[in-house]
């Protein structure tokens, strides 16, 4: 049996790989990927001078994406496996004195929300300002929360209250807090024993459901795709594929990797399931497809490693990914699971 403690470790090193394994490929389309890195990303490559934001940084080292996820985790390990928009506030502002990782690797919805933390403004409005349609509608809420759904194993409701506690001071739309509603439910259905990939897909799409009603009624709603639908379009493309490289193909082309929400959730979800719920698969899956692969890896490996653990990851490119970032995910998961709150009786995963 695969312990909490197995999973919670496993979904932590699994996101931290696929993070690394996408920062070079971040922004590039799959014929230049499979040009400059083969025809599949498996190995930590170094960006190139001309990458968009990773220039610079070197082989199996992490940027935005599992920086925030390993900040979240450790907010809520402090916590007590609980968060408030107030404390991710602080934990993003924190995290924008970091020049590893600010400015050049926050996305505009972040970067804003962050300029509006830092003027003063109360973090349960500076997640909902602002007029255009792309704004608060970007996947930074859920690249980063992986670990709402491991504090909350089995219980998707939980795990949704959660990441939309996260979402509040920076994406506080429908879209937003769907994307990372469907992530962290996926995750938390991920960490019982039994679960199976139908189950952990069932779960993101509730959880998209859920989410996109908290961001309406306490956010701001914006135009544009329903999560939900389009986690059941990428799943449907990835299972009638002919093989992997055809499914990141279709899953690139007709869902896209893209910054939106609406894009990078459904995507990761579906790279998930064409990767048979592989932890490492599934980064090397994300990484190869291109556009924000970082940020999908991040997300799909996150729920791949707690759906089958750390023994299931390769050893190599865990202590890589540690070492290139003075990493100690064994205590950080030991730490987490601590805080963990059990499912509830009588089952909140179940209802749906």
């Amino acid at each position: 049996m695969t312990t909490l403690l197995d999973r919670i470790h496993g979904s932590l090193a699994a996101a931290c790989i696929a993070d690394a394994l996408g920062a070079p490929t971040e922004e590039r389309s799959i014929p230049e990927i499979r040009q400059l890195f083969g025809r599949r990303v498996e190995t930590f490559h170094a960006p190139l001078p001309d990458a968009a934001y990773a220039a610079g940084r070197g082989p199996a080292q992490i940027t935005d994406d599992s920086s925030q996820m390993l900040l979240l985790a450790e907010a809520f390990i402090a916590h007590g496996g609980e968060v408030t928009p107030e404390i991710m506030a602080d934990l993003l502002v924190g995290w924008s004195g970091n020049p590893d990782y600010f400015p050049r690797f926050a996305g505009p919805t972040t970067r804003r929300a962050i300029e509006r933390l830092k003027a003063g403004d109360s973090p349960w409005e500076s997640g909902k300002a602002g007029r255009t349609m792309s704004e608060g509608t970007s996947n930074g809420g859920a690249m980063r929360v992986a670990p709402a759904g491991l504090v909350h194993p089995g219980d998707i409701e939980g795990a949704v209250r959660a990441a939309h506690l996260t979402c509040v001071p920076s994406h506080h739309t429908n879209i937003g807090v769907a994307g990372a509603a469907a992530i962290a439910a996926a995750t938390a259905a991920a960490c019982v024993d039994g679960a199976d990939l139908f189950q952990v897909v069932r779960a993101a799409r509730h959880g998209a459901e859920l989410g996109e009603r908290l961001g309406s009624d306490q956010g701001r709603r914006v135009p544009g795709p329903s999560v939900a639908e389009r986690i059941d379009l990428a799943v449907t493309l990835a299972v009638q594929s002919r093989d992997l490289d055809d499914a990141i193909e279709r899953i690139a082309a007709v869902i896209g990797t893209g910054l939106p929400a609406a894009e990078a959730c459904p995507a990761a979800i579906g790279l998930l399931v064409a990767a048979g719920g592989d932890p490492f698969g599934t980064a090397v899956a994300a990484a190869t497809a291109g556009g924000d692969s970082d940020t999908v890896g991040c997300m799909a490996a996150a729920v791949a490693g707690a759906l089958n653990g750390i023994a299931a990851l390769p050893a190599e490119p865990v202590s890589l990914v540690e070492q290139a970032n003075r990493l100690d995910l064994a205590d950080v998961a030991a730490r987490l699971a601590a805080v963990a709150h059990p499912v509830p009786a009588g089952g909140a995963a179940g209802r749906e």
